[in-house]
């Protein structure tokens, strides 16, 4: 009795160590440089997004936040250096949709666990898409595709940027709600199947509003509708899909900031609640809404409510559509 007396006091003392400890680099955090991963190439959505937030996640805690983009196969290779790395908040990433909620139904061996290699830190905000064609297709609304599509299963060929892109995910929530079937052409990048769009060799592409923007202002592609839940200010008169008669269409890319899991509670804390002063800033909105991106900034508990969410949801639309992971 008294031998498991003084092991259980021992194990106290062992906790309670351990819990100063990590008070105690909490109270110092951060004292050096923090690393942000970037999973994605330099350019794109994710990189402007990081960028932007790590000038201002600097300024507020008075350390360089230094940007390291690590490219390559749907942005895993990047998301496996982040859930291997120290944690101790000195690494952090910008995680979508794609790397932390849809990846494991895509690729058999991964490499991480989104939800248990991570613990979630900010949304920063989410990216709508918009069903677009070409200036001159004969499509005018969703009713016109939707008849064509029933008419000749296949018949319609939507590009995409490859497997768990927001192109994707949105044609197969139209597949989903549609009861159609669309052929799938994939490319390297959204920008390749905008020009097969305009030059007539696919039909339909489900484009971000800010890529697709400049090419909608130059008469190039005509808009159908938005894959959000609400009509975007950025897009006026162009209503979304779920109001064109495909209720509970809603479909958003997000980008976040994750954590490796571990990362102390403290830390994580508050890293969320400086990213959402930065987001919260009148210019910081202004610059999201120019890439394409809608503010949220919500916090880890919110955040990781969210993610969980989206794993379930796009779990089950992907599984329905008989994607077999590779």
């Amino acid at each position: 009795m008294k031998s498991m007396l003084r092991c259980a006091v021992r194990a106290g003392f062992v906790l309670a160590g351990l819990s100063l400890a990590l008070s105690a680099a909490a109270d110092t955090w951060p004292s050096k440089p923090i690393k942000y991963v970037v999973p994605f190439s330099p350019g794109g959505v994710s990189d402007a997004t990081a960028r932007i937030v790590a000038e201002g996640l600097s300024q507020r805690l008075g350390q360089p936040v230094v940007i390291e983009n690590k490219p390559g196969v749907s942005g895993i290779l990047g998301t496996q250096a982040v859930a291997r790395a120290d944690a101790d908040g000195y690494t952090i990433m910008g995680g979508t949709i794609t790397t932390h909620a849809v990846n494991p139904f895509f690729y058999k061996k991964l490499g991480y666990d989104p939800v248990k290699d991570f613990v979630a830190v900010n949304l920063v905000g989410t990216v709508s898409n918009v069903l677009v064609v070409a200036n001159d297709s004969k499509y005018q609304s969703v009713d016109q595709i939707v008849a064509a599509l029933k008419a000749k299963p296949n018949g319609l060929t939507f590009g995409t940027a490859g497997p768990g892109s927001s192109q994707q995910l949105s044609g197969q929530l139209f597949q989903s709600i549609t009861g159609t079937q669309l052929q799938q052409i994939s490319y390297k990048g959204g920008a390749a199947a905008m020009t097969d769009l305009i030059g007539g060799q696919i039909d339909l592409v489900f484009e971000t509003v800010a890529a697709a923007k400049p090419m909608l202002d130059g008469k190039r592609v005509r808009a159908i509708g938005v894959t959000s839940a609400h009509a975007l200010p950025g897009l006026p008169g162009v209503r979304p899909l779920a109001e064109q008669g495909l209720k509970g269409f809603e479909m958003q890319s997000w980008q976040g900031v994750f954590a490796p899991a571990g990362t102390p509670k403290p830390i994580v804390d508050r890293l969320g609640s400086e990213i959402a002063a930065v987001v919260a800033t009148p210019a910081v909105q202004q610059r999201l809404r120019t890439l394409g991106v809608e503010p949220e900034g919500k916090t880890s508990a919110a955040f990781t409510a969210f993610q969980h969410a989206e794993v379930a949801k796009w779990g089950k639309i992907i599984r329905a559509a008989g994607v077999v992971p590779e």
